[in-house]
Order: structure tokens, then sequence, then C-alpha cells
């Protein structure tokens, strides 16, 4: 098998802050001007994220419009499995955060204990491809937790949880140029791109009574997924990394 993932740089970075948006207001749009609910809207998209990846995984090499499909549904449902906890069960947000945190150190741990490595640039086997996207899957999951608990438990608003987020992304970047560990840098990034697209979304999508722009969940998903297609329509024409093996 030739390795899954795309290479690491700005557009990926950037496809990653959008899917995670669209996972925000796609999710609340569906469940909520849509009408269908929350149960209709998470067995809807499970659905379709079930055969996202089951089409990934059917394949040998990256594609980059299955992977990055497969991503946008899995924000989706992370969100919509965070939202369900803490809206439908009750669940505190202080306390999903931590069970999160636990599950996906839990899984790290498995992972590196079988594997040996975390490191993204080798998922060149059926089982670190699951590992994978099992740790994706819980990176939505608890980035959408810690997110609620910072910008709505917290208080931190729209604006400032941005900035926050951004700031934190920023760090990990900085000591990643420093010399600290690629595989650490990229997963604390990555979790935290969550929060941060989550922010940005609810910024741009909420009223401007509650502190947003007013764009509402229609546009900012519609434009969101636009820009998303264009990049990677651009990625699908000129892409040419992922054609050996990694060694």
């Amino acid at each position: 098998m030739l390795n899954k993932v795309p290479q690491i740089g700005v557009v990926f970075w950037l496809i990653k802050i959008l899917s995670t948006t669209v996972g925000e207001t796609g999710a609340d749009y569906l469940a909520v001007h849509v009408g269908f609910g929350a149960a209709v809207t998470g067995a809807i998209t499970a659905a379709m994220l079930i055969m996202a990846l089951a089409l990934q995984l059917r394949k040998s090499r990256y594609v980059p419009w299955i992977y990055w499909l497969a991503v946008v549904l899995l924000s989706v449902v992370g969100t919509q499995i965070t939202d369900a906890l803490t809206d439908g069960l009750g669940i505190s947000l202080y306390l999903s955060t931590a069970v999160f945190s636990l599950m996906l150190a839990a899984l790290f741990a498995i992972w590196y204990q079988q594997e040996r490595t975390l490191s993204i640039l080798t998922i060149v086997s059926r089982k670190r491809e699951l590992f994978y996207w099992a740790a994706i899957l819980l990176t939505f999951a608890l980035g959408t937790a810690a997110g609620d608990l910072a910008t709505e438990a917290l208080g931190l608003g729209f604006r400032l949880g941005v900035l926050v987020f951004g700031s934190l992304i920023g760090v990990a970047a900085l000591a990643y140029r420093l010399g600290a560990s690629p595989v650490l840098t990229f997963w604390l990034a990555y979790i935290l791109t969550r929060p941060l697209g989550a922010s940005l979304g609810d910024l741009l999508a909420q009223s401007r009574s509650y502190g947003g722009l007013g764009w509402g969940t229609v546009l900012t998903s519609l434009v969101f997924l636009a820009v998303i297609a264009a990049l990677v329509c651009r990625i699908s024409m000129t892409n040419s990394s992922n054609k050996l093996p990694i060694r």
C-alpha cells in the first residue's frame, strides 16, 4: 500500500480548518434549519461517513477528493457526537473533554505499542490506516468539546476563541521549527484546528446579537465548501505526492 495521507503543508492546514468549520455549521444547518433534528441528521451523516471510509479503505493510494470527503464527514460526525452528549444527555463539557482526551491518549498508546510510530508519513498498511481514522474522529470530538468548553462554558466567545486557538497553533508551529517532535506538534495542531474552525464558523454564522457576523449557516457552509472543492480540485490536478511507498 502507498502512503494514504497527503503531504503536510499550507494547503493541508487550510483545508483542514475549512473542513472543521463546515463540520460546525453543516451539522447545525441540517439539524436546525432543514429540520431533520439531531437523530436523523446523525443517521444520515453516519451512513455517508461509512460509505466514504469504505471507499477510502478500498484505495491503495491517496486520492484527494476521497480523503477530504472523509475528513469533512468525520468533522460533522465528531461534532454531532459531542453535541449529543452535551445537549441530549446533559453531560458536562468538562467531563466530555476529559474523557475524549483519555480515549485519544489510550488510542495513541495502543497504536504506538503495535506499530512503534504515530507518524502520518507511514500510513502504509490497513491497520495503521484504521488507527489513523479512529484518531481523526477522536480529535474532532475532543476539539469540539474543548472548543465549546473554552468559548461557551469559560466565556471566551467566538472572536477571542479564534485568536486563542490560532495562537496556540502558532506556538505548535514554532515549536516544530525549533526542533520539537514533528509527530507531537502535528497531532497537537491537528486537535487545535477543530476548536479554531468551530470558533471561526460560529463567528461567521451566528447573528450579530450573539457576537457573530450574521452570515448564517447556509452561506458559511456553501462558501467554505466551495473553497474546499476548489483547493481539492487544484490538488488533484497538480498533486504528485505519495506516488512511491514510504520506506
